[in-house]
């Protein structure tokens, strides 16, 4: 099966895709199917999963929660999607699609044949009704910013039943991937709830399942409140295997809500579940010694999307009550302190002592899972306290007799930092830093927080000096970040102005806007090649460590296959069979 790739070339336009011949479904009706490229599995049984929480919503325009995700991805299908292993794109509901030279205009061809989980046919129509509800403002959809291109909503046209064309405002390099996000609506069972105003009471928990459809591999069968959700297999699915035989091979797939990493984890030990994943390092090594013994494997993947990082407060303050915080600014605007800081950090120290060594030391924002943007040439410089101490005096700062830091004025080099107290890596973390920096003379106070108290503080007050945080990238593509490294970004962290205050955020702006709209991959790669550099020298965040994925499955699980792109075990969840 065909690998999709964005277009590069200058032609006129380019076919993308993979062409199969069409299959005679129910009826004689030809269905354009997909032809997938796992080995062929075996028909029938049931698997089960561990999710934290039940889901908020069954409604893909509105679903922002994990859990509510997880069973979604199950429940639906996309136009283009992203592989789990290769983070490439490859054909979905769209068999092919061609794109304009200037890069501005996407016509796909959908497959034909194709029908909703409840039996109903799958036309351009319900591609139309689907981008109309998620650009919706009234509607709040999570998914509406990444719909929106140079500040111009996408529009959508159809030219018949099977070929769609979306027009851009701007040439948007990642263009194809943004129909990964967006699920394909069945029109005729929401349009009458979307016109009557009512859009955001659909698809609610306590909805029938014979009032939902899909056009993913699953379809509701039974949500029972607080305990789990049970999904079966959905008889019109549009893939099959090479030898002919519809997705998916499971007949249920069960959902159980079980709160906690520790208990999901006694449930996979115990044959409950099946599948585990996003669980820590601790878990790992326990589980490991029991492998042949309970008949599963745990497998570490390497590093995931996710960079952890230390940051400085460097926003204006001066509209703020803040005077003890607007005091050590000086220090933290001063690039000599934060190289110091970055260089007195014992990476591997992290990586040893946080996560039992399932993490990987970081010296840039892009993660070495993600090998197509990864910068190798980045430099990686070993832990020096020699180093530190020689950049702190050339800023001006120095010992007292007691070995306590000093600025230039006298005052003591004292400030906290704050993190999230639920996330148990990363308060060690910061108990480490703690250490590595009391020995360049720094006292510092490390502050757990609740995380909405913390992002408020990010966010709103201003009220922090220092922070660890993680950001997960919802996508291996540089446009999934935009959001942090542009200075008018929501994610700014470490300065909310609005606008650049410095010339290399002013280079890092031109730099993103400019990736997202050249279409040629090595001049792309070039650009936010940069934006790595800028991040790694002028250091707004100090990149520390990005945790492995860790996953495991019952022996039981054939293709299993995990990947690095979130859901890491369920992303080819219809080729998963019982052995």
């Amino acid at each position: 099966m065909g690998i999709v790739q964005l277009g590069w070339s200058l032609a006129a336009s380019a076919l993308f895709g993979c062409m199969a011949l069409p299959t005679l479904g129910a009826g004689g009706i030809a269905e354009d199917r997909m032809v997938t490229d796992n080995p062929p599995g075996r028909a029938g049984g049931r698997l089960a999963v561990a999710v934290r929480s039940e889901p908020k919503t069954l409604n893909p325009v509105l679903a922002a929660d994990g859990p509510s995700r997880d069973v979604i991805r199950c429940l639906s299908g996309d136009l283009i999607h992203i592989r789990g292993d290769s983070l490439k794109t490859e054909p979905a509901l769209a068999k092919s699609w061609e794109v304009s030279r200037d890069g501005k205009q996407y016509t796909l061809h959908l497959r034909r044949g194709v029908r909703f989980s409840d039996g109903q046919t799958f036309s351009a129509d319900d591609v139309i009704f689907s981008f109309h509800v998620y650009l919706d403002e009234k509607v709040h959809s999570p998914q509406r910013d990444l719909l929106v291109v140079g500040d111009k909503p996408i529009s959508v046209l159809k030219l018949d039943d099977q070929t769609v064309r979306f027009d851009l405002a701007k040439p948007y390099a990642a263009a194809e991937r943004i129909f990964d996000g967006v699920a394909i609506l069945p029109r005729h069972l929401l349009e009458k709830a979307y016109r009557d105003g009512k859009f955001s009471e659909a698809w609610n928990l306590t909805t029938p399942p014979s009032q939902f459809a899909g056009l993913g591999p699953f379809r509701l069968k039974e949500y029972v409140s607080g305990q789990r959700i049970i999904l079966e297999k959905n008889p019109y699915y549009w893939k099959e295997d090479h030898h002919g035989s519809r997705l998916p091979y499971i007949d249920e797939l069960d959902f159980r809500v079980v709160p906690s990493e520790d208990a999901q984890v006694i449930r996979f030990q115990t044959g409950e579940t099946d599948i585990l994943s996003r669980f820590g390092a601790e878990n790992f090594s326990v589980l490991e010694k029991q492998q042949t013994e309970k008949k599963y494997h745990v497998y570490d993947l390497g590093a995931s999307l996710e960079y952890n990082f230390l940051f400085f407060n460097l926003n204006d303050l001066s509209s703020r009550k803040a005077p003890e915080i607007a005091k050590k600014q000086s220090w933290f605007e001063d690039l000599r302190f934060r190289q110091a800081v970055s260089s007195a950090i014992d990476r591997n120290g992290i990586v040893r002592l946080a996560y039992q060594s399932r993490a990987t030391p970081l010296w840039g924002p892009v993660t070495p899972g993600d090998k197509l943007w990864l910068d190798t040439a980045l430099p990686h410089p070993a832990r020096s306290l020699e180093r530190a101490r020689q950049l702190l005096q050339s800023a001006g700062f120095s010992w007292k007799n007691d070995g306590g830091l000093i600025d230039s004025h006298g005052a003591a080099v004292e400030f906290s930092v704050v993190v999230n107290s639920s996330n148990s890596q990363r308060t060690k973390m910061a108990a480490i830093i703690q250490d590595d920096l009391a020995k360049l003379g720094m006292d510092v106070h490390v502050v757990p927080l609740e995380f909405r108290n913390l992002v408020d503080r990010f966010l709103n007050s201003f009220d922090y000096e220092a922070a660890i945080m993680g950001l997960v990238s919802g996508d291996a593509d540089p446009t999934a970040d935009m959001n942090v490294w542009l200075s008018s970004g929501e994610t700014h962290l470490w300065n909310l102005r609005g606008k650049p205050s410095t010339p290399w955020e002013s280079e890092m702006d031109n730099l993103m806007e400019q990736q997202e709209i050249t279409l040629d991959f090595a001049k792309r790669k070039q650009l936010f090649d940069r934006v790595q550099e800028i991040v790694a020298e002028d250091m707004p965040v100090i990149c520390l460590v990005s945790p492995n994925v860790l996953v495991g499955s019952k022996d039981r699980v054939g293709n299993f296959r995990p990947g690095i792109l979130d859901p890491y075990a369920l992303w080819n969840v219809e080729q998963l069979y019982v052995r």
